[in-house]
C-alpha cells in the first residue's frame, strides 16, 4: 500500500533530509514551493501526510491553519516544520498538527518523526480507502423506507445510487447485509455530498466497536490483507 505526502517547503535543506526518509518508508512525495499552488492541491488531491514549512516559506502557515477545513485532506496526519522563532510547538498542536519537526532537521530525527507518524498514515489509508461492493441497502427516514443500491464502502461512509432524493439535514439509519458473510449491519449516519444523477455519500455516525471491527475485517479481507484477532489489519501498532 503506497502512502502519498505533500511537502511544502522551498528550503533546500529540508528536502534533502526529508525526501530520502520518505522514500525509505514507500511514502511517495510530491514537493510544492507555492502557499498558493499547495492550497489547490490540497483541494483537488488526496494525501496521506502533509508536511509544511510554516515559519520560512511565506504563506506556509496559513495554509496549515486552513487544512482541516478541506474535505479531502481533514484527517491527514500533518507535520509543522518550524524554525524555532515565530511558531511555537504548542500553537502548531493548537492548529491541529499531529507532529513537529524542528530545524535544522537531522536524518535521524527525520526517521524517527516519520516511523512514528506510519502507523497513523495506515490507519488514515485504510479508513479512506473505498471498495466497490454493489449490495442492497435499506434507508430509513423518518420510518419511511428507501431502497438504494451501494456503489462503494470505506470505513468511514458509503456510496449509494438512490431512485429518490435525500433531505440535506437527514439523518438515516443504514441496514445492509456485508456479501458473502451474513453479517447485517445496522448504522446511523449523515449526508456528506449528493449529486442531481441519483448519487448520495453518507457518513457513519456513532458507530460501535463491533460493527467498526466487522466493517474493517471485510474490506481488508476484500483488499487481500491478513487480519488480527480483533478484526484489524495487521503491519501497524498504536503508539503507546
Amino acid at each position: 500500500m503506497t502512502l502519498e505526502s505533500l511537502l511544502l517547503s522551498r528550503d533546500a535543506e529540508v528536502v534533502r533530509v526529508l525526501r530520502p526518509t520518505l522514500e525509505k518508508l514507500s511514502i511517495e512525495v510530491e514537493i510544492c514551493q507555492e502557499a498558493k499552488k499547495a492550497s489547490e492541491i490540497l483541494i483537488a488531491e488526496k494525501f496521506d501526510a502533509v508536511i509544511v514549512d510554516c515559519d520560512d516559506l511565506r504563506g506556509g502557515l496559513e495554509v496549515l491553519q486552513g487544512l482541516r477545513a478541506t474535505p479531502s485532506n481533514k484527517n491527514s496526519v500533518t507535520f509543522a516544520v518550524l524554525n524555532g522563532k515565530k511558531t511555537t510547538t504548542q500553537e502548531a498542536f493548537a492548529m491541529g498538527v499531529n507532529f513537529v519537526l524542528q530545524k535544522p532537521i537531522s536524518p535521524l530525527n527525520a526517521a524517527r518523526c516519520f516511523h512514528a507518524a506510519l502507523s497513523f498514515m495506515e490507519r488514515e489509508r485504510r479508513r479512506y480507502y473505498r471498495q466497490p461492493v454493489k449490495m442492497l441497502v435499506k434507508v430509513f427516514v423518518e420510518e419511511k423506507e428507501i431502497k438504494a443500491t451501494s456503489t462503494d464502502i470505506s470505513e468511514g461512509g458509503i456510496a449509494l445510487l438512490l431512485h429518490q432524493a435525500l433531505p440535506k439535514d437527514a439523518s438515516p439509519r443504514l441496514q445492509f447485509t456485508l456479501p458473502e458473510t451474513g453479517a447485517s449491519m445496522e448504522l446511523e449516519a449523515e449526508v456528506a455530498w449528493a449529486d442531481i444523477k441519483g448519487r448520495v455519500g453518507l457518513r457513519f455516525r456513532n458507530v460501535t466497536t463491533s460493527l467498526q471491527e466487522r466493517l474493517e475485517k471485510w474490506i481488508n479481507q476484500q483488499k487481500g490483507l491478513p487480519a488480527s484477532k480483533d478484526g484489524t489489519a495487521t503491519g501497524s501498532q498504536a503508539i503507546q
